[in-house]
């Protein structure tokens, strides 16, 4: 990688755009986070955009560049300068689109060409011109969008892809020849009015975990429930036949919880063992079903996703939007 900077370097000084190009070119796609810091990257994507810049290479030029400036923080001022005075030169002869699509996993194709990455958020730069993006992901129907470039200008467009429907017919038919392709969605606006369902929180194994949960925390209160009114009632029974046993000697109920098991207290004995034996397992029971409980609560507001076992959920995505006219935030969610 350091070679072809140094190439490059040379190249650039000379005023040779074309070999300099090419040795940044290489020098970037070399570098990778194992070999490279950040600043290294940074600054590899401003100097190939300026490259590009002077070769008139302007939708490579702004988009190398806008990489190059989301790491601005890693590189110094003058570098910084210099990219962003290449990136407000770039962006007079492009067309910029910032373009979100629901989900963030489903593959995006410009004029044909799939783009390497997936994100939730794309910013994209074009030549003036009519172009085409599509949206494909599995499960999903895909989305067409067509817009016209206009050098200097933004555009904004979301995608959504809904759920495909499922087919009445079995997968072994045999197909009509004379049946028409499927038919895929063409969005004439910048959004689809198609909402894709949420998927029902009992699907797939989490809902069946779900529904383990809430028995099991039915069963152990009630269970729980059940051995503390036990317990009260042994105390209440334990209380009569003591009170009973020791009326007219103050001093003998001490006596008795110290007494031999074959004397007249083991009764009261038992009856005390199994009074705190239904209490402390009641309690326990409780204890354990309101924290299975919590659990199973707590598991309806969890993604799983993350497991690798079930596909993505929707959820709700935050993301910060500046133009030339506005600034704020765009909020994203299906519920």
């Amino acid at each position: 990688m350091k070679d072809h900077v140094r190439r490059g370097q040379r190249a650039r000084n000379a005023g040779l755009w074309t070999e300099a190009h090419a040795a940044y070119k290489a020098a970037f796609a070399a570098a990778d986070p194992a070999n490279s810091t950040e600043r290294e990257r940074a600054e590899l994507a401003g100097q190939l955009g300026l490259c590009e810049l002077a070769l008139h290479k302007y939708r490579d030029a702004a988009e190398h560049l806008a990489r190059s400036l989301e790491q601005r923080e890693a590189l110094p001022v003058a570098l910084q300068r210099r990219f962003e005075q290449g990136q407000r030169e770039a962006a007079k002869h492009v067309a910029r689109l910032v373009l979100g699509v629901d989900p963030p996993d489903a593959e995006v194709f410009i004029d044909g060409q799939r783009i390497g990455r997936t994100a939730r958020i794309y910013t994209l730069f074009f030549e003036p011109g009519k172009h085409m993006v599509r949206g494909r992901a599995p499960g999903r129907e895909d989305a067409l969008h067509s817009f016209l470039a206009v050098a200097g200008a933004e555009h904004e467009i979301t995608m959504q892809l809904p759920r495909a429907a499922v087919s009445p017919v079995r997968e072994d038919a045999p197909a009509s020849p004379t049946e028409a392709p499927k038919a895929v969605r063409l969005s004439s606006e910048a959004s689809s009015t198609t909402k894709a369902r949420p998927p029902s929180p009992w699907a797939s194994w989490p809902g069946a975990l779900r529904v383990a949960g809430i028995a099991v925390t039915t069963g152990t209160v009630l269970g729980g429930g059940v051995l503390m009114v036990r317990a009260r009632r042994l105390d209440e029974d334990l209380s009569e036949r003591r009170d009973g046993l020791t009326r007219g000697s103050p001093s003998s109920s001490t006596m008795c919880w110290q007494a031999a098991q074959d004397s007249p207290c083991a009764d009261l004995l038992h009856l005390r063992d199994a009074r705190n034996l239904s209490a402390g397992v009641g309690t326990a029971l409780v204890i354990a079903g309101g924290v299975i409980g919590a659990v199973t609560a707590a598991s309806f507001f969890t993604d799983f996703s993350f497991l690798g076992l079930a596909p993505t959920q929707d959820r709700i995505h935050v993301a910060p939007v500046a133009t030339g006219r506005e600034t704020g935030v765009r909020i994203e969610g299906l519920w």
